[in-house]
This record gives C-alpha cells, structure tokens and sequence, in this order.
C-alpha cells in the first residue's frame, strides 16, 4: 500500500497546483465539456483555442499543454489547431464508479507568462452494462405452515450504469405461490421481496424453481436472470427407518484405527431440517465408546482404538438415528472380531531349581507351560531344547513341560548350564519366542582331599626348642564347603567352626591371615581368627539378595596365605516367611516382577494328571469384606497335617496372580488379604469368580479352588447426563415415545436397577423396555399434545431405583424444550447501528457487533446475519459473523478513499423470514499521511543579472490527512538568496531575493521542508539545484598595466617583438 501510495503521489504532483493556485494566474471561469463514455480515439471534443480566447500560434509559443488532476493522459491538445481530442477511450465506470455526475476535472497551463485555465469533462452514461446477481441461484426454505403475505427478502441485482440505464424493476416467472414486491431503499436504489401468495404443501410440491427478472431502464434494456430455488420444509410427523434391523460385520483384530467398518444409514420421509438425521451409540458400553465412533451426519462407524481379540471377540452395538425433530429409530451392530497370529508363544516359568546336586540324576529341573494367546493354527505350538545339554523335555498335561536332567552331573567337570527353550507357533507368519535359563550343579563331598605334593622333606637342626615351625604342607580338595542361615539371623550369630575343614591349628589362622571373601566383595561373614568360628556379620534379607530365585546361595572362599590356599564354600539362606502374607517390601519386588509371579500362576490353571485334585473347593465372600476375615479351613481338605503346611511350603497363587487371600501356615486358615470390590473385579459379569490353586511341595500338588465374590448394594444408579434434554415439536402425535438413556449401576442381579418413574404432569408418562441382556430402558410417551405458547418447556424428574434394600436411588432432570412453528421475523435490538473506527484499526479488528432476537425457538429461532444489497467494496472490507453477528475488519481502511460505510445487514431464521438493520460506519482520520510536494514547474538555470522575485519554481503542498493532521508548515534555509511566497491557499512560489554573481557562486542547492502540525508530527523534503547563467557583466582585463617592449632597427616587417595578456571572467561566449 505505501508503494502504491508513492506511486500515486507522483500522479497528484501536478494535480494539486492547478486545482487550488493563487488566483491571478488563473482564469476566471472554468470551461464544462462533455463526451459519452466509449467513445473512440482521436474524437473531438472541443477547440481549446476558441474557447479560450488565444490564437493557435500563441498555443505552441506559449507551451500550452493539458494536465488532468489524475495525472492521466486522458486527452490531447492539438498544438497545430487548438483542438482538445480523446486520447484513450473512457470506461465511466471504472472512473467514477456509482458517482454521478463523473466528472474529470483538468487544466491547460500556458507559460511566459505563467497562466492555466480550469476545465471539466463530464463523461455521460450508455448503457454498457446488464444487471447481474452476484448469486446465479437463490436458495429459500419456508415451512409449509408459513402463512399467506410473509414477506422474504432476496439479494438484489447489481448494475454498473446509473440513471435511467440502471435497475429499474423486477419480474418473477408465473407462478401460484408467489408475486414480487419492490420496495426502495431510500438512495435510490430498488430491492425485491418475494410475497407468499398462497399456502405451500410439501406433499404436493416440495420443491419450486422460479426465475427473477431485473430489468434496468436503457433502450433496449438490459436484463439479467437468477434462479430462485424454493424448498418446502415437512413438519416432523415421520420417524427414520433403518433398511434393517441387525447388521453383522467381520473385522481383523489388527485393522488399523481409524479404519472405517460399515456406514449405517436411516431414512426419514420428511424434508429440510426434520428429515436430517444424527446417528449415536445408544445405550453403548464405556469399552464400545473408547474402541468406536460412528459419524453423526454419514453413519459411518469407525475404529477408534486398537482390537485384541484375546480380550474381546465381539461387540453388540445398539445405534440410533434422530431427525431434527426429536423423532428416533434403533438397530442394532453386531462386530466380530477376527483372530490373527499376533501373539508370539509365551513361556511361563512355574517352577525353576537354580541349583541341582551333582549326584542326583533324572532331577527335576524346571517346570513351565506354553501359550499362544492365538486361536487355530495361530495357536498351536513346538516346543525344543538344544541338543548338546544333558537335559530332555518331558511333556506332562496339556500344555505343560518339565526339563529333566538324563544322568548324574559332575560338578567338577562343569558347573554351569545354560538351557534355551524355543517355542514355535504354527501361524502364518510363524512366530518363535526363546526363554533362557541357568542350572548351577552344585556340590556334593565326593572327591578325598589331595596334597599337592606326593611326598614333602623337612629339614630340622637338633636340640630345637618345642613348637618350632619347620615347614608347611598343601593340600586341596575339589569339593565345596556348605553352610546355611535363616534370613533375618541376629548379627553376631555362629554359622561353623572352620579349623577342621582347613586342616591347620587355630594358632595357624592369624599366622596365615585367614579371612573370608564373598563372590560380590560384600562382608556377609567374618572369620575369627582366635576360634575359627564363621560370624554373621549382617542380618540377611533373602528377598533382597535372591528376589524370587530357589535356593538362595551366597558363593564365597576361605582364603589362607604363605603358602596361598582357598577353600570353596557356599552360604544358602533360607526364608523364613512361608505361609505368612508378604510384607511390604516383598509385595513391592513382587509388583515389579509380573513375570516371575505368572510363572506360578499357569501352572496350577492347566497342569493335570495325578498331581491334581479332581474336584474343586468353592468359597464364598461378600464384597468389601474387612482385610484378615476368616474365609476357610483347609486343614481337612488338604488330606495332611498342619504341620506340613510349613514342611511343605503351602501357598495360595491366583489365577490373576495378585494375593487376594493367603494360607496361615500355623492354622491353615485362609485368610483375606485385602478389600475385594466385586465391580472393579468383575464389571457386569455374575457370578464374580476368582479362580485360585492351594500349591504343596515336596511332592508337588495342587488344589482347584473358586472364591465366589457376592454383591452387596454399594452403588447408586445414576445417569450419564444429569440433565437429559429433548426437543418436541408442539405438533407432535398423542403416542409418540421417546427413547431416553438409562441410568448406570454398578451392582447386579436384585441390586441393579430395576424401575424407573417420572414427577407427576399432564404430558407424559413412562413405557418401561427389557432388553436381551435382563436390562430396563426407560422410554417417554405423549399422552397429551403440547402448546408451546402456554408452556414452552417443562422440567420433569426421572428416578431410576434398584432391588437393594433398602433401594437407592438416582435421579436426573428431563427438559422439555416445545419446538415452536416459525410465524415470527427476526428483529433487531436497532434499526441503525452507529459506529466510529480509526483508520489504522488492524485486520479483524472488531468493529460492531449486531444482535437479533426471533420469539420463535428451536430451528426457526437459530438466527443467520449476513450483509444485504452491499457493494463490492463493503463486501471485501467487511465480514459479518454468522451466527455471533460480529462485525470484524476484513481491508484496510483509508480515510482519505472513504469516510464512511452504509452496510444494510438482515438476520434469516431456520424457515427463512427476515429482519432487517442498518450500519453506519465512520472513518475516523489518523495522521498516516506526511505532507506531499509537487513541483509545479522549474526555471533553472536563471540568468545573474535576473531582477529582484524572480520566480524560480512554482510548487504546491498537501497533506491528505484533516484537520490539524493536515494544516502544514512550509520553509527553506535562511543562508541563501531566494525567499518563499505562499500564493493561493496550499501553493507557494520560490522566487529570487537580490540579483546574483555567477562569477560567486554557479549552483544552489535548495531544500524545501514541508511538517505538518499532526501528532505524530510528519515532515517530507524535496531538494532542487538552480544553476547561475551568465550574462556579460565584465570587461577584459590585462594581467599588467604597462608593458615595455624592444625592437632592434632596421627590423624585416612582421617580427614579432613580445606579447601581452588579457582576461576575462564571463564565459567564453562573451
């Protein structure tokens, strides 16, 4: 915008002078011309000379020429004849826009003296251009139960040509329905309204199209056409229909989300807003809401998170389609889900001896179970060892295995094996998953201790004294010693005496700096150097040391010097908190490690044959039942001893692998071991069992048991939406049901919920449903036609009660909202808006904002604003919101292109009545503008000896900004010979203060500052250089006075005899 701004700058620099120069140079009158737009090049308009008074040869002496206040070349002065010709053709239109008269406003400027003429050229109207909608079609929708004279307003004709030859009236094709009326919008300019004539019946016609006619007012006139395109809106008195009942569908459990599934569809006989159709999940679980979503305009149900089916195989959905009348049909979705092999093997760890003793053989090694979560092929494993290991695999039951060892080991050949179980599906892609485990082989006292030496000689000298130390013998023994402890061992406490097993005297200890070192450097132990005796020298946490691994062995070493000897030896802790519950620190290591604790679990769900107890134990327990309460005795049902509950390290291991009950070892006493919530545990489902096993070792066995949990009546029924709203028309059919969501309650069978009922009123009462699942829905039947004038609304109580007792209950509001039919207008707060806006307002500035009210309510109160019969300009200025009315900035604005707006605005209901209002928006002026200079004309060079005011340029100055914003300060330096005069209004004159001296100085350099008294303050220089020419203002000069010169006698004629020298300070002209 400021490079447009430059650039038209320089177009008002020769503009302004001659609009406001002085007086004395102007002529007295101004001249009128007129030309009809279009008109060709080179036509004649006028002969200048003539008018004018001048002869044509003082045309060309004098310089005469034509400047127009746009700076275009619009015309052309024919110096040869003095006739004023078309220079290019004249779009009136494109000039002045709606302006009239168009008027072009110009001067002829003539020189020697200085002299202009004003002159207009009014450029006459043709009719060039057809009135033209800016919408090819109108859409109107009107209710059927739209009343006789309703008046609608439509979009008016645009015409570029004014007078007679712009818009003139308006025509509709025939028709039954309705006429035109034109109404005037008070600036003469015409608007059409369309005038119902008859009553409309969707039934009979659903659908008009006519067609409006503009007619401007030129000869021939000229017309332009726009369809008119009327829908008749149905009252609500059809409900959607599904094409069927029950839809099924298949779907991948690994389809990607976001995936469509099935587009379900509706169809409804009404039309416009009753015939639209929303659909919904109705009466949708919380896990069908996070996996689905169906799209309430298309129907198409999309998945919105992932499918497992490992967790869920299928969804029963019940959707419901609602037209814009509150009307509503059910179907119901039935989704199966697809397996697929996305499930690698899982090998469960049940039981892992870390440590086997080297003389046993066939030793049970490891017990664990194979699954795939997979169904079919996808399902079906291959399980295998490597074959280079001293162990085979055994199946047992099912899906369980054991790795036994073939023969006895020896530890002294190799103390360690790593095993690698594979497991391989049968799936397609096969998937295969490796579990790796360690067996250490431990010791056994089977190898006699060896000398290092066969034979030791010792040298002694005689008559030594007793005791005297005369040598060291070594020997080793590949066996380990091993030791035990009870974790939990008081510090202090005595393990073994270890003189005997080094083979050495007690005094020998700290002669040889016997000590202890542990494989992790930590002082489990310390040896006593004066008794041999191993010490604890910590208390010793199992858990912490070995987590879930049986035994738990600490390795170590004896260590003796000079000679350097070692003895291996182990330090097996043992727990000591069999049978009792975990504490807290076990249940935190227990939590971390999932994996260990199904290493149980599988086990005792599948594992079969003799090591199972044929039938099952069943318990029972109320919900919420006290932490600690007694749930059974399992003494007798064991078949054994308490006291080989302990022997036997008798445990509880649940199917979900948390410890909801444990085993008293002391008493055999189950016990609860927490809270049980039966919702959080089992959700709707009844009866809530919790599948467990009681496992004994040594032998191996284990006890199928149930723990049945019962619901007590803890949970109110409530509803989703406390506040349940419906939109009835108020010609709505007696008989006529609503379906309502239903409330939500946790418990189950007697406690859920089992009635509803309604606050007593004239209008409605309740229809209970039973759905296939035993569940009660609640639905809402007319009884009584409504009156939206006498009640528009009405609040209701909806109360939903269980079977508990005593019951609970939940509650939740029902508003009535009575859908009006549309026989009122929208109107507005005010017929005129009045509004001021700064020019520099930024872009989406607020600049008003409209308000409309309509005394009809639902879809024919929904109010739409828009701007009505507005010019281009207001359109690409402003925008209107459609549904706040905010009126919002949409250009810049320029105060000095436009001071104000007049936009006409209309607020249109759902059935298409209209109000109508004004906005009138003021510019307010900011100083955006600095002063502008235009240089009229320029005399340079200008002769030395030039009298006195001497007029060097002409200029004019402008500021486009008002008031003070535009009022400016014109001045030059002080330093040098010339003064300005101020002329006529905003023009000025530079003219001469003295006569000049070329010979003293050529060239001024002249800077002209114009500052304006706006805040801020503006200010713009423009710089000129006037040369001095010279006149011939000095005489020749000899650079002597006197010259002598000598000539010889009797000299030949034409010697030269010397020279003499003379200058001048003029050019060389002179």
């Amino acid at each position: 915008m400021k490079i447009r701004g430059v650039l038209a700058l320089r177009k008002r620099q020769v503009l302004i002078l001659f609009v406001l120069l002085g007086l004395s140079e102007a002529g007295p009158n101004s001249v009128h011309y007129s030309v009809a737009e279009e008109t060709e090049i080179g036509s004649f308009v006028a002969n200048l000379a003539r008018d004018l008074g001048l002869g044509v040869e003082e045309l060309s002496s004098r310089e005469a020429r034509v400047v127009s206040d746009d700076n275009e070349k619009h015309l052309h002065l024919n110096l040869l004849t003095g006739d004023l010709l078309l220079n290019k053709r004249l779009d009136r239109e494109e000039l002045c826009g709606s302006t009239e008269p168009c008027v072009l406003h110009f001067q002829v400027v003539l020189q020697n003296p200085l002299q202009f003429f004003w002159a207009e050229l009014h450029i006459k109207d043709i009719n060039d251009h057809s009135p033209t909608f800016l919408d090819k079609e109108i859409l109107l929708k009107i209710s059927e139960s739209a009343t006789t004279g309703t008046t609608f307003l439509m979009e008016s004709a645009q015409d570029l040509d004014i007078g007679s030859n712009s818009l003139q009236n308006y025509t509709i094709s025939p028709n039954s329905h309705f006429y035109i009326k034109i109404q005037d919008s008070g600036y003469g300019k015409i608007y059409p309204e369309l005038v119902l004539d008859r009553e409309l019946d969707h039934e009979e016609e659903p659908e008009l199209r006519l067609i409006l006619i503009a007619l401007d007012g030129g000869s021939p006139p000229r017309s332009g056409t726009t369809l008119v395109l009327i829908k008749v809106l149905d009252i609500n008195d059809n409900a959607p229909e599904f094409p069927q009942k029950l839809y099924e569908v298949q779907i991948l459990e690994d389809t990607p989300i976001g995936s469509w599934i099935i587009t379900i569809t509706a169809k409804d006989l009404d039309a416009g807003y009753y015939g639209k159709i929303s659909y919904m999940f109705f009466y949708a679980s919380e896990d069908i809401r996070k996996t689905f979503e169906i799209n309430p305009t298309s129907g198409e149900v999309h998945l919105r998170s992932s499918l497992d089916f490992e967790v869920i195989q299928s969804y029963i959905i019940n959707i419901q389609a609602t037209d814009g009348g509150g009307l509503s049909e059910k179907c119901t979705l039935l989704i199966t889900v697809i397996d697929i092999n996305d499930n690698a093997p899982e090998v469960t760890m049940s039981s892992v001896t870390k440590i086997i003793p080297e003389n046993a053989s066939e030793t049970l090694v490891a017990l664990f179970s194979v699954r795939d979560q997979d169904t079919g092929e996808n399902g079906r494993t291959v399980c295998s060892i490597q074959d280079d290991v001293p162990f085979f695999l055994k199946p047992t039951f099912k899906n369980f295995f054991t790795v036994v060892s073939e023969k006895a080991l020896d530890r002294e050949v190799r103390a360690e094996y790593n095993i690698t179980i594979t497991v391989i599906d049968m799936g397609t892609p096969r998937l295969k998953t490796e579990c790796n485990i360690t067996v250490m082989v431990s010791d056994v006292n089977d190898n006699a201790p060896a000398f290092t030496q066969t034979s030791y000689t010792l040298f002694v000298r005689e008559n030594n004294s007793p005791a005297l130390h005369i040598g060291s013998v070594s020997a080793t023994d590949r066996d380990n010693w091993r030791f035990s402890v009870a974790e939990e061992t008081e510090t202090g406490s005595f393990i073994a005496n270890v003189v005997k097993d080094v083979g050495s005297g007690v005094e020998d200890l700290a002669a040889r700096r016997a000590r202890v070192i542990f494989d992790d450097y930590k002082p489990y132990l310390w040896l006593d150097q004066q008794t041999g005796n191993l010490l604890l020298n910590e208390q010793l946490d199992r858990e912490a040391l070995c987590d879930f691994t049986e035994p738990c062995v600490l390795h170590f070493q004896v260590l003796l010097e000079n000679p350097l000897q070692f003895f291996r030896a182990e330090l097996w802790a043992e727990n000591i908190s069999a049978g009792r519950p975990l504490n807290k620190r076990a249940m935190e290591r227990r939590e971390k490690s999932p994996q260990q604790i199904r290493q149980v679990l599988i086990f005792f769900v599948c594992l079969g044959g003799s090591l199972v107890c044929s039938e099952n134990w069943r318990f029972s327990v109320a919900e919420e039942t006290e932490t600690g309460s007694f749930i059974a005795n399992v003494v007798k049902d064991v078949g054994s001893g308490v006291e080989d509950l302990a022997a036997r390290r008798a445990r509880v291991i649940f199917d979900d692998y948390k410890p909801y009950l444990w085993l008293d070892q002391q008493t055999g006493n189950l016990l609860l071991n927490e809270q049980l919530d039966r919702e959080a545990l089992c959700d709707f489902t009844e009866p809530c069992v919790l599948h467990f096993q009681v496992l004994l070792e040594n032998p191996l066995q284990f006890f199928r048991a149930e723990l049945w949990v019962r619901d007590i009546n803890d949970h109110t029924p409530t509803f989703l939406d406390k506040d349940i709203l419906l939109k009835i028309q108020e010609g709505t059919a007696p008989g006529t049901s609503f379906q309502m969501e239903s409330a939500q309650d946790l418990d189950v069978g007697k406690n859920g919920v089992q009635n509803y009922t309604l606050s007593p009123n004239p209008h409605f009462h309740l229809k209970l449903e039973d759905s296939d699942k035993g569940r009660k829905y609640p639905e809402l039947v007319l009884v009584q036609s409504l009156d939206r004038e006498k009640e528009p609304e009405l609040r209701l109580t909806l109360t939903a009660l269980d079977g508990g007792s005593p019951p609970r209950s939940g509650t939740a509001v029902v508003r009535v909202l009575v859908l009006d039919i549309n026989d009122n207008a929208p109107e507005f707060q005010s017929p005129l808006y009045e509004v001021q806006i700064p020019e520099n307002s930024p872009l989406d500035s607020l600049v008003v904002k409209v308000s409309a009210t309509d005394l009809d309510t639902g879809i024919n109160g929904e109010l739409s604003y828009s701007f009505s019969h507005i010019s281009r300009d207001i359109r690409k200025t402003f925008e209107i919101h459609p549904v706040s009315g905010e009126v919002h900035l949409k250009a810049l604005l320029d105060f000095e292109l436009i001071q104000s707006y007049m936009i006409n605005i209309q607020a249109i209901d759902g059935g298409s009545l209209t109000g109508k209002s004004t906005i009138l928006i003021r510019v307010l002026d900011v100083n955006d503008n600095p002063p502008e200079i235009v240089i009229t004309s320029l005399t340079s060079p200008i002769p030395e000896n030039s009298s006195p005011e001497m007029v060097v340029a002409v200029f004019g100055v402008r500021d486009q900004d008002s008031e003070d914003n535009g009022k400016m300060v014109c001045s030059i330096q002080d330093n040098l010979p010339f003064l300005l005069k101020p002329t006529f209004k905003n023009f000025y004159t530079l003219v001469t203060e003295r006569p000049l001296d070329r010979e003293t100085r050529t060239e001024y350099n002249i800077t002209i500052t114009v500052t304006d008294l706006g805040t801020p303050r503006l200010k713009t220089e423009h710089n000129i250089t006037v040369l001095v020419s010279d006149v011939n203002d000095n005489a020749p000069a000899f650079t002597q006075t006197s010259y002598t010169l000598f000539v010889r006698e009797n000299n030949s004629p034409a010697l030269h005899i010397g020279s003499v020298s003379a200058t001048d300070r003029d050019r060389k002209t002179f």
